[in-house]
């Protein structure tokens, strides 16, 4: 049998084509847990190997050794440059937000030295929820078009946690400035929120990337991890889903990916990796669902498990 490759799908007005799995670097950052720069470099060769070829980091994780691992990461490749797509982000650093002008213009510089490259293809202003919005509509995204305009930038892109942000900034500046946006714990099992945003997102023209399709972690056998902003309640149902899945032989994480892979007018599904198994994993459950679709049975009693939690949400303040 042959194994169907990695499917690519058009974002927006961009004419950029996404592999269905995009490679969340933040883990790269040691964010999780330390990772070695062999571990690192090793996941991104073999995240390219199997048909993945879109990268996403940003200075804020892990300080900016992301930008700095994943850097090396594709450097290592050797391969020409047309052939990945880099998305990473501005405003959330260390030490705090900064969504100035002069800030997000430096920013750009720096990011570019720690990657090793002449340009990223998606630059998003991060966590906008943090800012200010009309700073963000009337001076960050004006800087971003310059960086556009100066060859540094191919598309700009914004992100964050509650959906009313986005249409706050996308009915404030003229169509097509902003190309991309990038929601997480949206679209999963447990929250579908950003499905009632697509219609619209579609009308603006500016495509979709969905992160986070574990809902950083509700969705595991591990459970989330300490620090999680969900209620008890959210995070008690999404353990007896997990339970439910691990008794039937099942896993609540292949069944998370494939939900949120199955959705096509999302182009990518962001999910953090660190590891080779990570990588394989992840592209495993995106082939699995091309050859044999969801599995419907199974998802519909995860899907009962959690209806009285369900499009439950928690306050940005991570």
């Amino acid at each position: 049998m042959t194994v169907p490759k990695l499917e690519l799908r058009a974002i927006g007005n961009t004419g950029l084509k996404l592999s269905t799995v995009g490679f969340g670097a933040s883990p790269l950052g040691s964010v999780f847990g330390p990772v070695s720069e062999s571990d690192a470099v090793a996941s991104v060769s073999e995240a390219f190997r199997l048909g993945i070829n879109f990268f996403d980091t940003s200075p804020y994780y892990g300080a900016t050794l992301s930008e700095k691992m994943l850097g090396k990461g594709l450097k290592a490749l050797g391969v020409p440059r047309n052939e990945y797509i880099v998305s990473t982000k501005c405003g959330r650093y260390r030490e705090g937000f900064d969504f100035s002008a002069e800030r997000v213009t430096k920013s750009i510089n720096e990011s570019l030295e720690r990657l090793q490259l002449d340009y990223v293809d998606i630059f998003q202003c991060h966590d906008i929820e943090f800012g200010s919005l009309d700073q963000i509509v009337n001076e960050t995204i004006p800087a971003l078009q310059k960086l556009k305009e100066a060859g540094k930038i191919r598309f700009i892109g914004i992100t964050g946690l509650p959906l009313d942000i986005f249409t706050y900034v996308l009915d404030r500046v003229p169509p097509g400035t902003v190309d991309v946006m990038l929601s997480y714990c949206h679209y999963s099992i447990n929250d579908s929120t950003l499905e009632d945003l697509l219609p619209y997102l579609k009308t603006k023209g500016v495509g979709v990337i969905s992160a986070s399709p574990l809902a950083m972690g509700l969705l595991t056998e591990f459970g989330p991890p300490e620090w999680h902003p969900a209620s008890p309640e959210l995070k008690s149902a999404c353990q007896a889903a997990a339970l439910y899945c691990k008794e039937k032989g099942k896993n609540i994480s292949k069944l998370a990916m494939q939900y949120s892979l199955s959705n096509k007018d999302i182009s990518s599904v962001l999910v953090g990796m660190n590891s080779v198994e990570q990588v394989e994993e992840n592209v495993a459950a995106a082939t699995e669902l091309a050859l044999f679709g969801k599995d419907h049975e199974t998802l519909a009693e995860v899907e009962a498990i959690l209806k009285p939690v369900k499009n439950q949400t928690w306050p940005s303040g991570i």
